[in-house]
């Protein structure tokens, strides 16, 4: 059972950084994985009266609140249109509609959980994190650190020019990922992120050879299988009650596959237009 003592709506980020210093306090959000410890938060610290629930849309980047919710995120245009479907597809198995009203990017990402289909996807994009105290930093960056008392302001992404592809196996529609993949092609390069390994997602840089054969079309089925391959060996996988790290480094190589597939149709498709 979760139990607190003392419930603090945040009059201003600087109140609630002050208050987070301790250790018996924490951030809400949705608390809808807090909700379901058996632990004791002496100081509760909510930061729904700060403005930060929205999405906001500039000429470079998108900027993201940490309250926005995932139906915010499944339901954005702009999102949508710029991770080519990418944000909506690692949302829509989270749960259900009541969830996802519910559920924060601020506590998805902040949390850096394994299992975290939204850390797994905005990995793949050129995303960063703006924190109260230690500022703007890339979100690749951020997901490798330990957790501090630090509060995450918003998710800010870059409007970079590029193609996505977001891929999941799960037991049960509805379940933990037992694998996540995204992929993403752009100017900085192309990348695998591989999540709920069952660690924390990781990113697998592709060859710049590869990417430039991928991007004009030139790699046959045989090819990719085996760029696949030696992507997936290159991800450390790990056992838990949902599979072995053996049958995840199977799908890794299945997923990618698929995925890499999917990323050279896209650009014969764009061409083509």
């Amino acid at each position: 059972m979760l139990k607190i003592k003392e419930y603090v709506k945040a009059e201003s980020l600087e109140q609630a950084y002050e208050l987070n210093q301790k250790r018996s306090s924490r951030i809400i959000g949705g608390m809808l994985w807090m909700k379901m410890c058996n632990t004791q938060i002496q100081t509760a610290i909510d930061l729904s009266g700060l403005g930060l629930g929205g999405i906001e849309v500039t000429e470079d980047e998108i900027r993201i609140g940490c309250m926005a919710t995932l139906r915010d995120l499944e339901l954005n245009a702009e999102l949508d249109e710029l991770s080519h479907g990418m944000v909506k597809a690692c949302v829509r198995h989270i749960v259900g509609v009541q969830f996802r009203n519910l559920a924060t990017i601020g506590g998805s990402i902040y949390g850096r959980f394994g299992f975290s289909d939204v850390l797994t996807a905005f990995l793949a994009l050129d995303s960063y994190v703006e924190l109260y105290r230690a500022g703007i930093l890339p979100l690749c960056e951020f997901a490798e650190q330990k957790k501090d008392n630090d509060i995450l302001v918003r998710v800010i992404v870059k409007k970079t020019p590029g193609r996505q592809v977001y891929l999941t196996h799960r037991n049960t529609k509805t379940d933990f990922p037992v694998l996540a993949v995204a992929i993403s092609s752009d100017s900085r390069g192309a990348r695998v992120v591989a999540g709920a390994r069952p660690a924390r997602a990781i990113c697998t840089e592709i060859p710049a050879e590869w990417k430039r054969r991928l991007d004009t079309g030139d790699c046959r089925e045989s090819e990719i299988s085996q760029m696949a391959a030696t992507l997936a060996q290159k991800i450390p996988m790990g056992s838990n009650m949902r599979a072995s790290a053996r049958y995840r480094s199977h799908l890794a190589k299945i997923l990618i596959q698929r995925g890499l597939d999917k990323l050279q149709k896209e650009e014969e498709r764009q061409d083509a237009d």
